[in-house]
């Protein structure tokens, strides 16, 4: 009896619930579930925006970046463009600086000669006149010292 004594307890209570319903209460609790549906609706609004404002930011950085990529992307094609001009001019700046240490070698080796037969205790004896004596830059010249190729650097 006791299980049914709570029931009727429950039933009690929600008849008197239920007298106590009066119509401004009701329209109360009406007006009440207006406001947070009003409140749920205004408040999804506000986030569509927020959601939609979000993705028109993503949208404009993706459009920044792409901006940006692409300017990068030229940057490196000019980059590499004049990395090969660069290393163009390297290799042939190094094949004339093995041609000039040639020459400068062979310049050397000249000038070797030139003092080896300007210390000669007799030029004349060596077949070698002041007349026809030419200096390394094609004029006639007597040798009157010994020349020393590194006091032209």
């Amino acid at each position: 009896m006791s299980s049914g004594t709570s029931f009727e307890s429950s039933q009690g209570a929600r008849s008197f619930r239920s007298e106590d319903n009066s119509p401004d209460l009701r329209a109360q609790m009406e007006k009440r579930r207006k406001r947070r549906k009003e409140s749920n609706r205004e408040s999804a609004r506000r986030s569509r925006l927020r959601k939609q404002q979000h993705l028109d930011d993503l949208s404009s950085q993706v459009d920044q970046l792409k901006n940006q990529k692409q300017q990068i992307s030229m940057a490196l094609s000019m980059t590499t463009q004049n990395l090969v001009a660069v290393e163009a001019q390297n290799s042939v700046m190094r094949t004339q600086m093995v041609e000039l240490e040639s020459r400068l070698c062979a310049l050397g080796e000249i000038v070797y000669c030139m003092n080896s037969i300007t210390n000669a205790t007799n030029p004349a004896a060596m077949g070698i006149t002041a007349s026809s004596a030419c200096d390394i830059f094609g004029t006639s010249s007597t040798w009157s010292q010994p020349i020393d190729m590194y006091q032209c650097f």
